[in-house]
């Protein structure tokens, strides 16, 4: 198959433009990472040194106490030598908070996708779109080409912020520069573009057949559910997300979103959704 990557690009370009003018779409790319890459760790590292008594009560928490305990040696590791406090804003922040960085990819994936089609039908503009001269492959790699570039790059700009925020934060309490644990690289590079595609390819198939953009990214925010799995693994004790198990992860969703992307190029037919079936 001959594909004009110079369409594929145009079509993505096109996307870009339209979904940044939409405050439906650009509201959650900048309020959700500030939430997770600034309120949530100053919050951990910096209140229980301005409130009186936080440290104490977060340190005799039984839910973290059992935390602690069921930690595996590929993640207590980081904690061998540390003092209460240390070891407080390495469990809470550096291990505990990974998962919440899983939801970043996703949503930015499906509400950029979701508006790929659905929002060009509620501004009449996707019959134009339709008749232009793209195949239907050239068409839908355009839409996946215009959600992953920004969800991915917005996740990984967050995660540099979020390097800076936790390190300057704690430096005074940590006495190095000791974050990012190994760990993260894993979920960052591995399983959160593998997350984004499978987002993108779920998402533009719904948002091709739903009337509205938030009636698509309503349903393709049902996705969110897998992180608050690994989420609700990690907290229970579970399971833990380190290296290995984020390997293991990764290239299950890697195989599952390359399986939805292919079905999703070869059933892909703009009559269909030119006319809304």
């Amino acid at each position: 198959m001959n594909i004009k990557w110079k369409n594929v690009f145009t079509i993505a370009r096109k996307d870009w433009i339209e979904a940044f003018q939409n405050k439906s779409v650009v509201a959650p790319m900048l309020i959700v990472p500030f939430i997770f890459i600034v309120l949530m760790p100053l919050s951990v590292i910096l209140l229980p040194n301005l409130v009186p008594g936080t440290q104490q009560a977060l340190l005799q928490d039984p839910d973290l106490a059992v935390f602690f305990e069921k930690l595996p040696p590929q993640l207590s590791m980081f904690t061998a030598g540390l003092d209460a406090m240390q070891t407080g804003i390495v469990m809470l922040v550096g291990i505990m908070f990974a998962p919440f960085f899983l939801i970043l990819p996703v949503m930015f994936s499906t509400t950029i996708a979701a508006e790929s089609f659905a929002g060009e039908r509620e501004r009449k503009t996707i019959e134009a779109l339709l008749y232009t001269a793209a195949s239907d492959t050239e068409l839908f790699l355009g839409k996946v080409m215009a959600s992953a570039i920004p969800s991915l790059g917005i996740t990984w700009a967050s995660f540099i912020v979020y390097i800076l925020v936790v390190n300057l934060s704690s430096y005074l309490t940590m006495q190095w520069v000791w974050f990012p644990l190994t760990p993260w690289y894993a979920l960052i590079f591995w399983v959160s573009p593998a997350l984004a595609l499978l987002g993108i390819a779920f998402t533009v198939l719904i948002s091709a057949r739903n009337p509205t953009f938030m009636g698509a990214y309503q349903t393709s925010a049902s996705l969110v559910v897998l992180v608050v799995a690994l989420l609700a693994g990690q907290i229970s004790g579970v399971m833990y997300l380190t290296v290995g198990v984020s390997l293991a992860i990764g290239a299950v969703i890697w195989v599952v979103a390359g399986v939805m992307t292919a079905l999703s190029i070869k059933t892909f037919n703009r009559q269909k959704l030119l006319a809304g079936d």
